[in-house]
């Protein structure tokens, strides 16, 4: 599995768990049959997932400072979801340059949210881009992510 592709099935996953439809494993497990994944190629995916989960708050409190004029709650469900898997990458997963964790969750967006979705995710998260420290500081403070 590509990490195109775990980001997708992380942000199906995300969006299924958010919808109250299944505990996390269960939710994974059943994925991972239903897309015949191997344990093996699962990894990466499970990162996000439970990165995710594990630092909802801190991921949904940097959303709320950038969109001013959003409040958190009202945004969809998908946005925000996209927004916390790059969120989660670009602060607890030094590996991944920015750019690339950005550009895959305007992708996504594209295919699977609103026609102005991409320039307002683009827009948050390019916000981050020009003071990564500051948002950095916020997530150093959380306990690490879930291995």
């Amino acid at each position: 599995m590509t990490r195109r592709q775990a980001r997708e099935f992380a942000m199906q996953i995300l969006f299924e768990i958010q919808l109250g439809n299944g505990d996390v494993e269960a939710v994974l497990e059943r994925n991972r049959r239903e897309k015949n994944l191997k344990a093996t190629d699962t990894s990466f995916l499970q990162q996000l997932v439970h990165g995710v989960l594990d630092n909802i708050s801190t991921l949904d409190d940097i959303i709320a400072r950038l969109s001013r004029e959003w409040d958190v709650k009202r945004l969809a469900l998908v946005d925000k979801t996209l927004l916390r898997i790059c969120l989660f990458e670009m602060l607890y997963l030094p590996d991944i340059p920015y750019n690339v964790s950005i550009n895959e969750a305007i992708e996504l967006a594209k295919v699977y949210s609103g026609d102005d979705s991409p320039k307002f995710i683009n827009g948050i998260l390019g916000k981050v881009v020009e003071t990564p420290s500051l948002y950095l500081l916020t997530a150093c403070k959380t306990p690490p992510p879930h291995k």
